[in-house]
This record gives C-alpha cells, sequence and structure tokens, in this order.
C-alpha cells in the first residue's frame, strides 16, 4: 500500500493548523458549561449530529459526496477504524473533563498529538532535520515548566480525578490512531468526505445511549453553547483533516502543541468576566516562561527546514 503525500502547501497547512488549535484550545471551557446540563453521551451526540448535517448537507449542495466507483475503491476498514477510534476519544475526553477538569483535560489529552507526530516519523517516513529534533527538546523543556503545578495536583488528586485522568490518557492514544488513519485516508477520499462519514456513524454509534430530548431542558444560553461545541467539532475537525493534505503530521502535531496555552488563557479570561461559568487557573512564573518555551519548540518544530 502506498503512503499518503504532501501537497507541499505548508504555508496553508500551518494557517489551518493553527486554527486547530486555537478551536480546540476553547473547546473544554464550552464543553464544561454544557456538562452542567446534558450527560457525556447526549452532548457528544449532538456534537456529531450537528457537524454531520452541517457537513452532509454542505456536500449534497455542492454536488462533492462520493461516486460509485470512488466509493468501491474506499477503505473500508481503515475508515472503520478511524471512526471507531475518533469515537472514543470523543467519549472518553468528555468524561475525563467531567472527572477532572478543563485545564487538567487540555494538558493530558495534549500526549496525542505527540504520539500523532512520532507516529507519522515512524508510519509516512517523515523526517526531523536537527533544528526540529532541538525543537522537541525545547517543548518539552517548556511542558516540564508549564505544567508542573498540574502536575502536583494530578499527584495529590482523589481517586475520581486520577480515574479521569486516566480516561483521558486512553482517550489521547486513541486520537492518536484516527489521526494517523485520517491522514492515511486522504489518498482514497478529500478531507470533508472522511470527516463526513466518520460523524454519520458516530451519530449511530452513540443514538442507543444519548438522550436528544434532553435538550429541552436546557436554557437558550445552554443551547447556544451546544451549537458552539457542534460547529466547533465540525470546522476544528475540518481543519485538522486539511491540514495534513498540505502538511506533514509531524510538523502539525507541533503546532497542536499550543491548545493547552489558550485553554489556560481563555480559562483565566472567562473567570474573569463570568466568574459564575468557571473557575479560574492560576499561572505560576514558572507557568508563563513554559509557555513562551513552548510556543518557541513548536515553532521550530513547525517551521524547521528539510534537508
Amino acid at each position: 500500500m502506498s503512503i499518503h503525500a504532501t501537497s507541499g502547501r505548508w504555508r496553508l497547512g500551518l494557517g489551518l493548523a493553527l486554527l486547530t488549535a486555537f478551536l480546540w484550545g476553547i473547546l473544554p471551557l464550552a464543553l464544561a458549561i454544557i456538562l452542567q446540563g446534558l450527560d457525556v453521551y447526549t452532548v457528544t451526540w449532538y456534537r456529531f449530529f450537528i457537524a454531520f448535517v452541517l457537513l452532509g448537507g454542505y456536500l449534497t449542495i455542492r454536488k462533492q459526496l462520493p461516486n460509485p466507483e470512488t466509493i468501491r475503491l474506499i477503505p473500508w476498514g481503515l475508515l472503520g477504524i478511524a471512526a471507531i477510534f475518533l469515537a472514543g476519544n470523543y467519549i472518553l475526553f468528555v468524561q475525563g473533563l467531567a472527572l477532572t477538569s478543563p485545564t487538567n483535560a487540555e494538558v493530558l489529552i495534549q500526549t496525542s498529538p505527540v504520539l500523532m507526530g512520532l507516529g507519522a516519523l515512524v508510519i509516512f517516513k517523515e523526517h526531523y532535520t536537527r533544528l526540529q529534533w532541538l525543537g522537541l527538546g525545547v517543548l518539552t523543556l517548556g511542558f516540564s515548566l508549564f505544567f508542573n503545578e498540574q502536575l502536583k495536583v494530578l499527584v495529590t488528586a482523589s481517586n475520581q480525578y486520577l480515574w479521569g485522568s486516566f480516561l483521558l490518557g486512553v482517550g489521547a492514544i486513541c486520537w492518536a490512531i484516527y489521526a494517523l488513519a485520517q491522514k492515511q485516508l486522504l489518498q482514497s477520499l478529500s478531507s470533508s468526505q472522511v470527516m463526513a462519514f466518520i460523524y454519520g456513524s458516530c451519530t449511530i454509534l452513540y443514538l442507543p445511549v444519548a438522550t436528544p430530548t434532553a435538550i429541552f431542558s436546557l436554557t437558550p444560553f445552554q443551547v447556544l453553547i451546544l451549537l458552539f461545541c457542534g460547529i466547533n467539532t465540525l470546522i476544528a475537525y475540518g481543519c485538522f483533516a486539511e491540514s495534513l493534505e498540505h502538511w506533514e503530521a509531524s510538523r502539525v502535531s507541533a503546532v497542536l502543541a499550543l491548545a493547552p496555552i489558550i485553554t489556560l488563557i481563555s480559562v483565566d479570561s472567562i473567570a474573569v468576566l463570568f466568574p459564575h461559568l468557571i473557575e479560574p487557573e492560576n499561572l505560576t512564573i514558572f507557568a508563563v516562561i513554559g509557555a513562551i518555551i513552548i510556543v518557541t519548540g513548536s515553532m521550530m518544530i513547525a517551521l524547521g527546514k528539510k534537508t
């Protein structure tokens, strides 16, 4: 089986990856709010359902659905793997978020793009230059400083907190497997066609355990937050899938390392403006320095020239 190759339009890939990191960075806040009104299965089902309806409608209107010849050549096994593991990632992330906190969830789930990047080096034969390997070291140093306080909380946490953190770790592994499958699927389908199939499959998969009628018990504000979660899912995963078409997975993963910083900044901003919605996060001087180092390391990996 041949391996997917990028288009080489790295600037477009970088822009899409940055937008993905931003959307994923603010998502945990919205999920933490909506989980006050809905259970994790119903929230997950609505995220897939909203994304499927919007993307499916768009592809239908644009007449971009796969034709019979394309359908015949689809690697259904790989597509099924992508759908199952992304479905697992969604529910594990939301469940872990419900048992811990937005910041902790974004900290632990951040291992997923790292795993994806390392997997891409092996599976897709991507290569790091010396500058990029140095950037990986800088990135690791930044994380150790930035998440120093979070790791202290994790070590002294309750059993519930630890269980939630374990679920987040498993969810990160699921996401990395999905992402690598997603990149290979781009040989047979467009990124939007892949995501439409996955959204539709997961909508059906989660329907038996979801309670769609629970939406009628939400406040108008909560309904808007739920709608935002669905649209965020559609745009973020669309940008992520498309970024893999134009740029190496190992470099995309480095840019996604910025997501936790966006989460922490967003948490503190929302906590100041709307203190009744979410608890603030207190950043230490080490966390601030770590954030700067993380950005530096990410950019070294993302923009390092290939040999």
